[in-house]
Protein backbone atom coordinates (compact mmCIF):
# COMPACT_ATOMS: atom_id res chain seq x y z
CA UNK A 1 0.00 0.00 0.00
CA UNK A 2 1.31 3.43 -0.93
CA UNK A 3 1.85 5.77 2.01
CA UNK A 4 0.37 9.30 2.02
CA UNK A 5 3.93 10.67 1.83
CA UNK A 6 4.72 8.58 -1.23
CA UNK A 7 1.42 9.63 -2.88
CA UNK A 8 2.30 13.26 -2.22
CA UNK A 9 5.80 12.76 -3.65
CA UNK A 10 4.47 11.07 -6.79
CA UNK A 11 1.83 13.79 -7.27
CA UNK A 12 4.45 16.54 -6.89
CA UNK A 13 6.67 14.83 -9.48
CA UNK A 14 3.76 14.36 -11.90
CA UNK A 15 2.81 18.04 -11.48
CA UNK A 16 6.43 19.12 -12.00
CA UNK A 17 6.71 17.52 -15.44
CA UNK A 18 4.66 18.17 -18.54
CA UNK A 19 5.31 16.46 -21.84
CA UNK A 20 5.25 18.93 -24.73
CA UNK A 21 1.96 18.82 -26.63
CA UNK A 22 1.91 16.17 -29.33
CA UNK A 23 1.61 17.76 -32.75
CA UNK A 24 0.35 15.90 -35.78
CA UNK A 25 0.01 16.92 -39.40
CA UNK A 26 -3.77 16.86 -38.96
CA UNK A 27 -3.65 19.08 -35.86
CA UNK A 28 -2.05 21.73 -38.06
CA UNK A 29 -5.19 21.95 -40.23
CA UNK A 30 -6.38 25.13 -38.52
CA UNK A 31 -2.90 26.65 -38.92
CA UNK A 32 -3.01 25.91 -42.65
CA UNK A 33 -6.51 27.42 -42.90
CA UNK A 34 -5.45 30.53 -40.97
CA UNK A 35 -2.38 30.88 -43.18
CA UNK A 36 -4.56 30.54 -46.29
CA UNK A 37 -6.92 33.25 -45.03
CA UNK A 38 -4.13 35.58 -43.95
CA UNK A 39 -2.43 35.12 -47.33
CA UNK A 40 -5.32 36.82 -49.13
CA UNK A 41 -6.58 39.28 -46.51
CA UNK A 42 -5.13 42.79 -46.80
CA UNK A 43 -3.43 44.47 -43.85
CA UNK A 44 -3.76 48.25 -43.60
CA UNK A 45 -1.07 49.85 -41.44
CA UNK A 46 -2.23 52.77 -39.29
CA UNK A 47 -0.51 56.13 -39.00
CA UNK A 48 1.07 57.21 -35.70
CA UNK A 49 -1.81 59.65 -35.15
CA UNK A 50 -4.36 56.88 -35.66
CA UNK A 51 -2.54 54.65 -33.17
CA UNK A 52 -2.46 57.48 -30.64
CA UNK A 53 -6.19 58.09 -31.08
CA UNK A 54 -7.00 54.39 -30.74
CA UNK A 55 -4.99 54.10 -27.53
CA UNK A 56 -6.65 57.24 -26.17
CA UNK A 57 -10.13 55.81 -26.71
CA UNK A 58 -9.02 52.65 -24.89
CA UNK A 59 -7.64 54.76 -22.00
CA UNK A 60 -4.00 53.95 -22.74
CA UNK A 61 -0.73 55.64 -23.61
CA UNK A 62 1.99 54.41 -25.97
CA UNK A 63 4.40 53.96 -23.06
CA UNK A 64 2.06 51.59 -21.22
CA UNK A 65 -0.04 49.51 -23.61
CA UNK A 66 -2.33 47.07 -21.82
CA UNK A 67 -4.71 44.30 -22.83
CA UNK A 68 -8.00 45.99 -23.73
CA UNK A 69 -9.87 43.03 -22.27
CA UNK A 70 -8.23 42.47 -18.87
CA UNK A 71 -5.58 45.16 -18.27
CA UNK A 72 -2.52 42.89 -18.20
CA UNK A 73 0.53 43.99 -20.23
CA UNK A 74 -0.19 43.68 -23.94
CA UNK A 75 1.79 41.14 -25.97
CA UNK A 76 -0.07 41.37 -29.28
CA UNK A 77 -3.00 42.99 -31.08
CA UNK A 78 -6.16 40.92 -31.41
CA UNK A 79 -8.89 41.04 -34.05
CA UNK A 80 -12.09 42.23 -32.38
CA UNK A 81 -14.04 40.55 -35.16
CA UNK A 82 -12.55 37.23 -36.27
CA UNK A 83 -10.97 36.85 -39.69
CA UNK A 84 -11.94 33.16 -39.93
CA UNK A 85 -15.15 31.30 -39.08
CA UNK A 86 -15.92 27.78 -40.31
CA UNK A 87 -12.53 27.74 -42.05
CA UNK A 88 -13.40 30.61 -44.38
CA UNK A 89 -12.78 34.39 -44.28
CA UNK A 90 -15.47 36.39 -42.50
CA UNK A 91 -14.89 39.48 -44.65
CA UNK A 92 -13.10 41.52 -42.00
CA UNK A 93 -9.47 42.48 -42.49
CA UNK A 94 -6.41 43.42 -40.46
CA UNK A 95 -6.76 47.13 -39.77
CA UNK A 96 -6.84 49.37 -36.72
CA UNK A 97 -10.65 49.48 -36.63
CA UNK A 98 -10.59 45.72 -36.08
CA UNK A 99 -7.57 45.45 -33.77
CA UNK A 100 -7.07 46.05 -30.06
CA UNK A 101 -4.09 45.36 -27.80
CA UNK A 102 -4.39 42.07 -25.96
CA UNK A 103 -2.49 39.63 -23.79
CA UNK A 104 -1.83 36.06 -24.87
CA UNK A 105 -4.29 34.58 -22.37
CA UNK A 106 -7.20 36.70 -23.55
CA UNK A 107 -6.37 36.27 -27.23
CA UNK A 108 -6.16 32.49 -26.88
CA UNK A 109 -9.28 32.29 -24.71
CA UNK A 110 -11.40 34.52 -26.94
CA UNK A 111 -10.49 32.75 -30.17
CA UNK A 112 -13.21 33.42 -32.75
CA UNK A 113 -15.91 34.17 -30.18
CA UNK A 114 -17.79 37.50 -30.28
CA UNK A 115 -15.89 39.66 -27.81
CA UNK A 116 -18.91 40.86 -25.78
CA UNK A 117 -20.27 37.41 -24.92
CA UNK A 118 -16.76 36.06 -24.27
CA UNK A 119 -15.58 38.87 -21.99
CA UNK A 120 -18.65 38.42 -19.75
CA UNK A 121 -18.53 34.62 -19.73
CA UNK A 122 -17.38 33.49 -16.29
CA UNK A 123 -16.97 29.93 -17.54
CA UNK A 124 -14.72 30.71 -20.50
CA UNK A 125 -11.17 29.76 -19.57
CA UNK A 126 -9.07 32.88 -18.86
CA UNK A 127 -11.89 35.29 -19.70
CA UNK A 128 -11.64 38.55 -17.72
CA UNK A 129 -14.90 37.84 -15.89
CA UNK A 130 -13.78 34.28 -15.13
CA UNK A 131 -10.48 35.60 -13.74
CA UNK A 132 -12.27 38.13 -11.55
CA UNK A 133 -11.05 41.29 -13.32
CA UNK A 134 -12.69 44.12 -11.37
CA UNK A 135 -13.30 46.73 -14.09
CA UNK A 136 -14.83 44.56 -16.82
CA UNK A 137 -17.85 46.87 -17.25
CA UNK A 138 -15.53 49.85 -17.81
CA UNK A 139 -13.50 47.86 -20.34
CA UNK A 140 -16.67 46.85 -22.19
CA UNK A 141 -17.68 50.54 -22.39
CA UNK A 142 -14.28 51.49 -23.83
CA UNK A 143 -14.43 48.70 -26.38
CA UNK A 144 -17.92 49.81 -27.42
CA UNK A 145 -16.65 53.38 -27.84
CA UNK A 146 -13.77 51.98 -29.88
CA UNK A 147 -16.19 50.18 -32.19
CA UNK A 148 -18.16 53.40 -32.69
CA UNK A 149 -15.00 55.37 -33.46
CA UNK A 150 -14.44 53.74 -36.82
CA UNK A 151 -16.50 51.35 -38.93
CA UNK A 152 -14.43 48.28 -39.86
CA UNK A 153 -13.89 47.40 -43.50
CA UNK A 154 -15.97 44.47 -44.71
CA UNK A 155 -14.99 42.78 -47.96
CA UNK A 156 -16.95 40.35 -50.13
CA UNK A 157 -13.83 38.61 -51.38
CA UNK A 158 -15.66 36.23 -53.72
CA UNK A 159 -17.38 39.08 -55.55
CA UNK A 160 -14.13 41.06 -55.82
CA UNK A 161 -12.03 38.29 -57.34
CA UNK A 162 -14.74 36.22 -59.01
CA UNK A 163 -16.41 33.04 -57.79
CA UNK A 164 -14.34 30.69 -59.98
CA UNK A 165 -10.96 32.03 -58.82
CA UNK A 166 -12.12 32.13 -55.21
CA UNK A 167 -13.30 28.51 -55.29
CA UNK A 168 -10.14 27.41 -57.09
CA UNK A 169 -8.04 28.87 -54.29
CA UNK A 170 -9.99 27.05 -51.59
CA UNK A 171 -9.86 23.79 -53.57
CA UNK A 172 -6.07 24.11 -53.55
CA UNK A 173 -6.11 24.69 -49.78
CA UNK A 174 -8.30 21.60 -49.27
CA UNK A 175 -5.88 19.58 -51.42
CA UNK A 176 -2.99 20.63 -49.16
CA UNK A 177 -4.96 19.52 -46.10
CA UNK A 178 -5.80 16.18 -47.75
CA UNK A 179 -2.08 15.64 -48.46
CA UNK A 180 -1.34 16.37 -44.82
CA UNK A 181 -3.86 13.70 -43.77
CA UNK A 182 -2.15 11.18 -46.05
CA UNK A 183 1.22 12.21 -44.67
CA UNK A 184 -0.06 11.69 -41.11
CA UNK A 185 -1.18 8.14 -41.96
CA UNK A 186 2.37 7.34 -43.11
CA UNK A 187 3.82 9.10 -40.04
CA UNK A 188 1.64 7.01 -37.70
CA UNK A 189 2.91 3.80 -39.28
CA UNK A 190 6.52 4.99 -39.12
CA UNK A 191 6.16 5.94 -35.46
CA UNK A 192 4.85 2.46 -34.61
CA UNK A 193 7.89 0.91 -36.28
CA UNK A 194 10.25 3.30 -34.48
CA UNK A 195 8.66 2.64 -31.07
CA UNK A 196 8.80 -1.11 -31.70
CA UNK A 197 12.49 -0.95 -32.64
CA UNK A 198 13.32 1.22 -29.62
CA UNK A 199 11.78 -1.37 -27.29
CA UNK A 200 14.27 -3.88 -28.64
CA UNK A 201 17.25 -1.67 -27.80
CA UNK A 202 18.59 -2.07 -24.23
CA UNK A 203 18.39 1.27 -22.39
Amino acid sequence: MTSPEEKARLKALADAFQMPSFQTMVSRKSSVTNAAVNSVIPAIHPSPDEIERALSILGMHATDVRCAYCGDPSTEWDHLRPLVIDRRPTGYISELANLVPACGKCNQSKGNSPWRSWIMNARARWSPTGRGVKDVAERVARLEAYEKWREPTFVDFQTLVGADEWERYWSLVEAVIAEMRDCQTVADALREVIVGKLKQIPM
